[in-house]
């Protein structure tokens, strides 16, 4: 059930836009135990002065390139996730859209699940089965 937003400068295509939401979210499936149909993504192209960031801080350097992905994510994952999923969304976001993995910034926060609503004015996750409703296949 995360929220991924993504942060950027303006001025990247639609399609290079659609490669960051696509290979953060396979990395979030592959490595952070997201089901496949979990996906809710802000993108935000940021004007020149609007996105401000360290060149160098604890990583880098960093070039224009940069971009943060800052997960609002349910239930926290151990160290030992976290640092795999990091590695693996690294990995394919230098595949694609082939950002360099010093332009990678991901910060992940966690809630309670009757913290969500996904609609309907409920709170689905503070439910019963709401898990196995989650994963099912549509018929």
């Amino acid at each position: 059930m995360p929220f991924v937003r993504i942060s950027l400068l303006k001025g990247k295509s639609p399609e290079y836009l659609r490669a960051l939401s696509d290979s953060i979210h396979r990395a979030l499936v592959e490595a952070f135990d997201v089901p496949p149909a979990d996906r809710f993504h802000e993108i935000h192209q940021h004007e020149p002065g609007e996105l401000i960031f360290d060149r160098n801080y604890l990583a880098g350097p960093r070039s224009d390139d940069f971009v943060l992905f800052a997960i609002h994510a349910g239930r926290p994952r151990s160290t030992e996730t976290r640092k795999r999923f990091f590695k693996r969304a690294a990995e394919l976001l230098g595949e694609a859209p082939g950002l360099r993995k010093e332009d990678v910034m991901i910060t992940i926060t966690t809630s309670e699940p009757d913290e969500w609503s996904f609609g309907d004015g409920l709170a689905q996750m503070a439910e019963d089965g709401w898990r196995a409703r989650a994963t099912a296949q549509p018929s």
